[in-house]
């Protein structure tokens, strides 16, 4: 049975959603818009929230975008894991799933914070391992440039590593609270990390119990050759950017067979792409919010938007001549740039036939159409070998989340393709993980230290 998850950008996935008529009229640091997104996406029996971040402000040195305010921007927003944490209180079963960033951040801060996620939801959050694709981050953190690729993901795996030792410092018995005896903990189910390595040095144990999932499900979107290593080694589910079914198969393909290099199980890896949804009551119901929103992108916004997925300024190019040749790595995430770079090379597109697939797209493929319709394209992916699930991404809200869930939802289940009750348990139940066992630290023994 197919996963999904969707994300909870209130202002909408499309570069315009924000100002269409169905959008919410104030988005910005309203915690009630979250919840209704959340519990409309429960109501749905969606497995996971998603919501990305950053450490910065963005765009401030381009006025076009700065002003009209892309949805990965996010100029003000929640940190996620407080506002996830403050989600758990208005939720019961859906998934927690948010990025935090490892080229600035400490192991055992992030491995605290999202144990705590993990315990305030009853087992439910997951980690999206990044290492950055914003230069600008860098500047907040003592650094006049961004990190090296390299040196970034060898900085992540140590990183990711040192948080599943932290994760294991506690036996589930640990804390027995025995009143009698007077024993709080047993203190030989505890066991220090003593980690020294390139990047960090970390003593543990961690001052948070085993998890309810022993590690939070652990997520990646890295498709460059380093992300795609460093997700064929940790992560248990990755979404990923495909703008066509051959390009998700040969992704899905690829990636399954890396993590059989690593000795892992191909199926214990969950692999979901991005998709954009129009659903309609009628297929003209969708073309008509389609290009509602397409008359709401000014040219100069379209063309900067997609200079900002390919990460390169296209402003000098002409508008109806061909994209220049993107095939060189950039610094950041390459991902949507090698994947607009193939397709506008197939297809002999210009710039602004792309940033009119593109943006309404939100760098993703468009699945457009009635419940039927995106149902069968959905299908069509699902049992062709290109996903295990999707990231269902919003056009505009509410309305889009909306209509999935009142349109799609139901049609998928009439499938057999999408389940109609939750399962019950941790999010790793409810996307068939294992739940890892502990691992004991052969040098984490200690004594206590007599008195003298």
């Amino acid at each position: 049975m197919m996963n999904l998850m969707t994300t909870v950008f209130p202002v909408g996935a499309h570069l315009a959603g924000w100002r269409h008529k169905d959008a919410w009229p104030k988005t910005n640091m309203r915690f009630e818009v979250f919840i209704a997104q959340a519990q409309l996406a429960e109501r749905g029996k969606f497995d996971m929230l998603f919501l990305a971040d950053g450490n910065a402000v963005r765009a401030m040195d381009d006025p076009v975008m700065f002003v009209a305010n892309t949805n990965t921007d996010r100029p003000s927003t929640y940190d996620p894991l407080m506002l996830f944490a403050a989600l758990t209180q208005h939720t019961r079963h859906i998934g927690l799933f948010c990025t935090a960033v490892t080229t600035y951040d400490e192991p055992f801060l992030l491995a605290r914070r999202f144990g705590s996620l993990d315990h305030l939801s009853n087992g439910r959050a997951c980690w999206n391992i990044v290492t950055g694709n914003y230069e600008g981050d860098s500047h907040n953190f003592g650094r006049s440039a961004h990190v090296p690729r390299h040196e970034r993901y060898e900085r992540a795996d140590e990183f990711v590593t040192i948080c599943k030792g932290l994760w294991d410092s506690w036996a589930e018995d640990a804390f027995i609270e025995d009143k009698a005896t007077g024993h709080f903990l047993v203190p030989s189910k505890v066991q220090r990390l003593n980690h020294v390595g390139k990047h960090f040095s970390v003593q543990g144990p961690l001052n948070v119990a085993r998890l309810p999932q022993g590690y939070p499900v652990l997520a990646s979107a890295g498709q460059s050759e380093p992300g795609r290593e460093l997700a064929a080694k940790h992560a248990e589910l990755v979404f990923s950017v495909a703008l066509t079914k051959e390009e998700a198969q040969e992704f899905y393909a690829d990636l399954k067979a890396r993590v059989v290099r690593h000795g892992r199980d191909p199926n214990a890896v969950r692999i979901m792409p991005g998709v954009t949804v129009y659903v309609g009551r009628t297929a003209a119901e969708a073309d008509e919010l389609y290009a509602e929103l397409q008359d709401l992108i000014p040219p100069p916004v379209g063309v900067a938007s997609l200079s900002k997925f390919c990460r390169q300024d296209l402003s000098s190019y002409p508008l109806d001549g061909p994209l220049p040749d993107m095939s060189e790595e950039v610094l950041g995430m390459t991902s949507y740039r090698t994947s607009i770079d193939q397709l506008a090379k197939q297809q002999k597109m210009t710039i602004r036939e792309m940033y009119k697939l593109i943006v309404p797209s939100a760098g993703h493929v468009i699945f457009k159409g009635t419940a039927g319709q995106v149902a069968d394209q959905f299908e069509d992916w699902y049992r062709g070998g290109a996903a295990d699930g999707f990231n269902v991404i919003n056009p505009v809200q509410p309305r889009s989340l909306q209509d999935f869930v009142d349109l799609v939802i139901p049609e998928l289940q009439r499938r057999k393709l999408f389940r109609t009750e939750y399962p019950g348990g941790t999010l790793r139940n409810m996307l068939g993980l294992p739940t890892p066992g502990r691992q004991i630290n052969p040098n984490g023994a200690w004594e206590f230290t007599k008195r003298a």
